[in-house]
């Protein structure tokens, strides 16, 4: 038996905002763009979500309202783990051992380098990089199919589906 994760880096964030801290940049008008872009490709594909944990960050909660907004998600499946803000992938994977055995495809919410390092950690091999090197950019989604028990997840347990980029749906 197995069961899908869904990984969702946050999209593209303003660093021009007259905000306080990195914790509360909002998105930047390509990142409002992007996210919606990503939900309809998941609803195109009957890909939905049935928990999710994301980052407090200020522009990780915005690209989670989008998503939920697009797919007609209610926003009581979205549980707030500060843990998921700038994690490491030790933290990342405690995070997924917490998800009810019962979710059957949920979605993680976060920033890099953690999510590049939890693809890499979880599918290893060859993996589909941009020409510039990249993995989990802005709004980029990783579907990954993983053993039913998620309490122990070593190196390469997981089998990677699709690997999606807002820039390759244009």
């Amino acid at each position: 038996m197995s069961r899908e994760l869904l990984l969702l880096r946050h999209a593209k964030s303003s660093w021009n905002s007259d905000v306080s801290s990195d914790f509360e940049r909002p998105l930047a008008p390509h990142g409002l763009k992007d996210a919606p872009r990503i939900a309809a490709w998941m609803g195109s594909r009957g890909i939905v979500p049935d928990h999710i944990v994301s980052s407090p960050a200020v522009r990780a909660i915005q690209t989670v309202q989008q998503i939920c907004n697009r797919l007609s998600l209610p926003e009581r499946l979205v549980r707030r783990d500060e843990r998921l803000y700038l994690a490491s992938l030790a933290t990342l994977l405690e995070v997924l051992a917490d998800i009810p055995a019962t979710s059957r495809l949920p979605l993680l919410v976060g920033h890099n380098p953690g999510l590049d390092e939890l693809l890499l950690h979880l599918c290893g091999g060859e993996l589909p990089y941009t020409t510039s090197g990249k993995l989990m950019t802005t709004a980029a989604l990783a579907r990954i199919e993983l053993p039913d028990e998620w309490n122990r997840l070593p190196a390469r347990c997981g089998r990677l589906i699709d690997l999606v980029r807002p820039r390759e749906l244009e």
